[in-house]
């Protein structure tokens, strides 16, 4: 019984006694009758509620939010529908994938009543139909699905989970707003055997992207071959550089091989040909005339 209801019904409750203990008994039951009818027939329904009523056995009218009121005896409210969204979860267990994988799937349902007429009449208990109508389509899901596929694309399972389920219960004037699965379990044994696979190709495309860099570098080294080839003197360059380049830092020793060393300098015939270049411009000194 809503408040509105149940103090009218007080109200004359309370003044069929005082018209009977003041005044005529009769009275009071005129009070006490008013009270019973207000009290069986103003119902109130809330924002949210549907009321399904019938009268002698057919559909008389389903009523929304407000005051409203039934005839006593004639009229019955057997249902008062919650049009809210809703939440529904529901699993399934040791379910077999399309490769023979055993899953653990744990989903969660979001809908609504769209249709209070349909929910009321059309079947038993919506709420219990829905719960084994989404345990039966995810089953169905799961033993048409690769495990990779189901661990990986939930959104599509998700969108396909809800087209399966909506059409089951549209009939009964259900909507679906959406379907989640929350976690997929696997073996403890898969799990291992998978994080060993990743493990592998994740190592597999680290290799490659090494062998990669070296062939880069190796061609790198090879321009610079070509280029070295034709100028010896800008190796010598090079290797004095990468010396320096290595002495910069204090303490350190390096041992190098002499024939590493002979490279580095001019080469004897290189020499002899400078100082010879340097004897022939040498202007000879003047000789002075012998005394008589």
């Amino acid at each position: 019984m809503n408040p509105i209801t149940g103090f009218l019904a007080f109200a004359f409750a309370a003044a069929g006694a005082a018209a009977g203990y003041w005044a005529n008994p009769y009275l009071a039951f005129v009070f006490f009758g008013a009270a019973a009818v207000i009290a069986l027939s103003l119902k109130m329904a809330n924002a949210w509620e549907k009321f399904v009523i019938l009268r002698m056995g057919k559909l008389q009218s389903v009523r929304g939010a407000g005051l409203f009121a039934i005839i006593p005896v004639l009229d019955s409210v057997i249902a008062v529908i919650d049009g809210r969204i809703q939440t529904t979860a529901f699993n399934a267990e040791q379910a077999l994938t399309k490769d023979t994988v055993p899953v653990n799937v744990d989903a969660i349902i979001f809908w609504h009543v769209h249709d209070a007429e349909k929910a009321a009449l059309a079947i038993t208990n919506y709420r219990q139909a829905i719960d084994r109508v989404a345990q039966t389509s995810l089953r169905e899901m799961i033993g048409s699905s690769m495990l990779a596929a189901l661990l990986s694309d939930r959104k599509e399972a998700d969108e396909q989970l809800k087209v399966e389920i909506g059409e089951k219960t549209a009939p009964w004037g259900i909507s679906v707003s959406s379907v989640e699965i929350r976690d997929v379990a696997i073996p403890v044994a898969l799990q291992d055997a998978m994080s060993r696979q990743a493990q592998a190709e994740r190592e597999k495309q680290a290799r490659v992207i090494l062998g990669s860099a070296e062939a880069a570098i190796a061609g790198k080294f090879v321009e610079a071959a070509n280029s070295y080839a034709g100028n010896p003197v800008a190796l010598q360059l090079r290797a004095m550089n990468i010396i320096y380049e290595t002495t910069k830092e204090r303490g350190a020793t390096i041992l190098m091989p002499t024939s590493m060393v002979d490279s580095l300098n001019p080469s004897a015939t290189t020499l002899a040909l400078a100082f010879a270049s340097k004897e022939v411009l040498k202007p000879e000194p003047a000789r002075l005339p012998a005394a008589a």
